[in-house]
């Protein structure tokens, strides 16, 4: 059975918090973000905005998106490092506001690399024919892990949701081939400590990232059994712009064929990429029969990318 993606939806909180807003709260500057990150401004959600709630409004788009009612989706599967709280679940919240009540529910944490293996999970389930339709939803509220006093991590960061239904698709369309990975023993690098705010290692994790990103994408396209030049449009994981083109120069992508969508949102993690393919979806930059490469790293250390034929 092919599986595929049926509909995608996004969220960004309406408030913006350009670089210049930053220079005004740390020593930054607008420039010095913009050359090393690629990012220019960021959403952050307001205080009555939960992690939830922006799950929420991503699952509705990409439900309508679908042409599916809640009722039909067996499983949802919630990424996310920001829950609103350790349990109840932000799946389970967001089971019980869509009125999904045949759904079974859970979250998954493996950080900005969450929503891929959110899709590389539900379609394990979609191919063995245990459910039919799995929502998977990335999404973060790194707003309040975030230490804004420290100028190395709070320009980095931002708050969204993104979401797709999964289900069966035609012959030949949907997901192609797909690889996960993690290295556990750097997770010292990238994690959230006692006082509940990101720490990071930016040169280590760059290192790592600028390695991974190429060396995962080119792996995933031999997978699928398709050649660097059938690939129409790359989005990875919106963390830093030099990391970014590592990954499009590898796989000799034009630069009109990546998104790059970290300019308007900086790194939201698990809720980067989902946001990337909704917009991408929307614009019109992803056509029928694309061949496209999803690709990400995360937290823990953790990777992921998938490789798909765009359409049902």
């Amino acid at each position: 059975m092919s599986v595929g993606f049926l509909g995608t939806g996004h969220y960004v909180p309406e408030k913006i918090v350009t670089n210049h807003d930053l220079e005004k709260m740390v020593d930054t500057n607008d420039e010095w973000i913009r050359t090393r990150t690629g990012i220019e401004e960021r959403r952050i959600a307001e205080d009555d905005i939960n992690t939830s709630d922006m799950a929420y409004f991503a699952a509705k788009q990409a439900l309508e998106d679908a042409n599916l009612q809640p009722e039909d989706i067996d499983l949802i599967l919630v990424a996310t490092v920001t829950p609103d709280t350790p349990f109840p679940s932000v799946a389970c919240m967001l089971q019980e506001r869509l009125g999904a009540t045949k759904a079974a529910s859970m979250d998954i944490s493996a950080a900005c690399a969450g929503f891929m293996y959110g899709v590389v999970t539900g379609k394990q389930f979609i191919e063995t024919n245990t459910y039919k339709h799995v929502l998977v939803v990335g999404v973060e509220k790194l707003s309040k892990i975030t230490d804004w006093t420290d100028r190395g991590t709070c320009v980095l960061f931002g708050d969204g949701a993104g979401a797709c239904v999964l289900g069966p698709v035609s012959e030949g369309k949907g997901i192609l081939a797909f690889e996960l990975g993690s290295d556990g023993t750097g997770g010292k690098h990238l994690y959230e400590d006692d006082q509940n705010h990101i720490i990071m290692n930016g040169r280590e994790v760059f290192k790592f990232a600028v390695r991974k990103m190429p060396e995962v994408s080119v792996s995933v396209i031999e997978k699928a059994g398709i050649n660097k030049e059938d690939v129409d449009y790359l989005i990875p994981h919106q963390a830093n712009i030099r990391i970014m083109e590592a990954a499009r120069e590898r796989l000799g992508v034009p630069q009109d064929k990546m998104n790059t969508s970290i300019k308007k949102y900086g790194n939201t993690s698990a809720a980067s990429i989902p946001i990337a393919l909704s917009e991408s979806v929307i614009d019109g930059s992803i056509k029928d029969n694309d061949v496209v490469v999803l690709v990400g790293f995360g937290g823990g250390l953790t990777w992921g990318a998938i490789a798909l034929r765009w359409g049902k």
